[in-house]
């Protein structure tokens, strides 16, 4: 056995993780398996003799990938790996089913996802990196090109911007958003008593212009039609919602796929959902503080 099958025998062995890493940067399966594929063109070309941690460079390699890829996303060009032809010794598959994909969605977070969105690409991988793969800011720094003290800092304003203010010592709060996560659950399940318990008798559901464009529903008002309306149509997008902190207040985001499409934001009167506004207009979603609890 050559070197480059022995380093393609070990590098198969990281593999998993090497994705998991690469999902939780950028949120996108098929960008995920084009970065590891990207990691093991570089590891290739390489010379990984000396590495006496594999997993750990492989891991400061794919996160340089990914931050190259969020940069190329943020400024809206677009990578051309998609079009390279990857090495047979590591081939990936190129599209994930749709099970595959609501399972590591599952596994991160829906809401994470639609929260790390919002942060710039240095950002979101310092918090990845070090706060879901306890890399240590001195391996992190040379990949954002900042001293371990400023990455450190990065990686704190990127934590605050995504945990937001704590609800556990605010018990309305606490039981607003533990509310919402039922409403969303009864909604999963299609359970109208359920959903009619918890809402306002006088409830009222409110779509803005975008969110019509995107089939969400006109305005509906009473608390019947609202239960009928959550109960018989959630269920399609039930993988994809979640509740989420918008500022202060609760509320959920419809997102395929973990890409934020609608944001919920719920009003309350007393214990009870007074009403519901589906936000789609772009402008609007960038000016929401999201954050999860």
């Amino acid at each position: 056995m050559d070197e480059e099958e022995i380093l393609a025998e070990h590098f198969e062995a990281h593999r998993s993780h090497l994705r998991t890493v690469a999902y939780r940067v950028l949120g996108s399966l098929t960008e995920a398996d084009d970065a590891v594929q990207e990691t093991w063109l570089k590891a290739a070309r390489a010379d990984t003799g000396e590495v006496e941690n594999l997993a750990g460079w492989l891991t400061t390699v794919v996160g340089r990938v990914c931050l190259d890829m969020l940069r190329s996303r943020k400024s809206r060009r677009e990578d051309a790996m998609a079009d390279r032809e990857p090495e047979p010794q590591v081939r990936l598959r190129r599209t994930a089913n749709p099970e595959e994909v609501a399972t590591m969605a599952d596994e991160v977070g829906l809401a994470m996802l639609v929260v790390l969105d919002t942060l710039a690409p240095a950002e979101r991988l310092a918090f990845v990196l070090h706060d879901m793969f306890a890399v240590p800011f001195a391996d992190i720094a040379p990949i954002i090109e900042r001293s371990p003290e400023t990455t450190q800092r990065i990686a704190s304003r990127a934590r605050q911007r995504v945990r937001g203010k704590s609800i556990a010592e605010d018990g309305d709060r606490t039981r607003r958003y533990r509310a919402v996560d039922a409403f969303l659950q009864a909604a999963r399940d299609g359970e109208f008593a359920a959903l009619l318990s918890m809402l306002d008798p006088n409830a009222s559901y409110h779509p803005d212009e975008a969110a019509r464009l995107l089939g969400a529903g006109t305005d509906y008002f009473g608390a019947n039609v609202l239960a009928e309306q959550f109960a018989t149509n959630a269920g399609m997008a039930a993988a994809w919602l979640a509740p989420i902190m918008l500022g202060d207040e609760p509320g959920f985001v419809l997102a395929p796929l973990g890409k934020m499409r609608l944001v919920f934001t719920v009003r309350f009167e007393g214990d009870r959902i007074a009403a519901i506004f589906a936000v789609a207009d772009p402008e609007s979603l960038e000016s929401l503080p999201l954050s999860i609890p």
